[in-house]
């Protein structure tokens, strides 16, 4: 199958997002090489401007993330948690008669991070872990990102995003 993929920078570092049979499949840290950015992956960095902007609250994409039938049953209930609200992961293993540990072994292995928000998932005790970006510094600006109004932005062409005023936490 072909896959494709495109980076861009975002307020928390440069992400990429890939593309396989017409579904997104990850979205990771770091500088990919880019390839022909296709409509999926335009509307995919179209969306995520928006995100960050304060613009949508969920995404509407097809995802197709690689993972085993458990893995993907957590991700599914991770993206049933409201923008703004957070789980614990006792709450998710209750909910999906597991254990706490196999819940954040999940979240570790979620190959979409922020579409599938990892992010909205903590510790008992606390923010828990996170293994994208720059870890807990990262988990903690898209925790502050959704629980506050961000400014207004506008979002500027389809696949070239560009922040107008305003400024999100950076990490």
């Amino acid at each position: 199958m072909t896959r494709f993929a495109i980076s861009f920078d975002s307020p928390v570092g440069r992400l990429a997002i890939a593309e396989e049979a017409d579904a997104i499949v990850a979205i990771g840290w770091g500088a990919h090489p880019d390839g022909e950015p296709t409509p999926l992956l335009c509307e995919a960095r179209r969306q995520l401007a928006a995100y960050f902007g304060g613009g949508i609250r969920r995404f509407d994409l097809p995802l197709a993330p690689p993972g085993s039938p458990f893995e993907r049953r957590v991700w599914t209930a991770m993206q049933a948690i409201p923008y703004g609200e957070t789980r614990r992961y006792g709450e998710l293993a209750m909910e999906l008669g597991s254990a706490p540990r196999a819940i954040g072994r999940a979240c570790g292995r979620n190959p979409i991070p922020i579409v599938i928000p990892c992010h909205r998932v903590l510790a008992r005790g606390g923010i828990g872990g996170y293994s994208g970006g720059a870890g807990l510094a990262t988990k903690r600006a898209l925790l502050a990102l959704e629980a506050a109004s961000p400014p207004s932005r506008e979002l500027v062409g389809t696949c070239e995003p560009r922040w107008v005023g305003g400024s999100m936490p950076q990490v």
